[in-house]
């Protein structure tokens, strides 16, 4: 488990989906979580979806225990529009994630919306 001293924020919509891999890689269910919105929801499967960073943190550590591997795929650059950015990426499988991400007053992004597969 990571102890958040690594957990660089994402300066760019493009850093996101980088960060969620290597966190997974070590373990982080936390920290990838902490790349969404408090009230982001993410998509979870069977027309279910994981509403809020703690249920969202919740669902990536089960993910994690059963040793689900993600892998980085081919990242298609960000559409930005002011302060929301669609990103996507299609992974090795042929599917493809799609979310949205939104600038925080910081100058950070984070997920607001996460629809990890769509078949490609």
């Amino acid at each position: 488990m990571n102890d958040g001293a690594n957990r660089k924020p994402a300066r760019d919509p493009q850093d996101l989906a980088r960060l969620l891999v290597s966190r997974e890689k070590a373990g982080d269910a936390e920290g990838m979580a902490a790349l969404y919105e408090p009230d982001a929801v993410l998509v979870i499967g069977g027309g279910q979806l994981a509403r809020g960073r703690d249920t969202i943190g919740e669902f990536y550590a089960r993910l994690i225990a059963a040793g689900q591997r993600f892998e980085l795929g081919d990242q298609r650059p960000a559409i930005v529009n002011g302060g929301l950015a669609l990103t996507s990426t299609r992974l090795p499988d042929g599917s493809v994630t799609v979310e949205i991400a939104r600038r925080q007053d910081d100058g950070t992004w984070l997920w607001v919306i996460d629809q990890p597969s769509i078949l490609g």
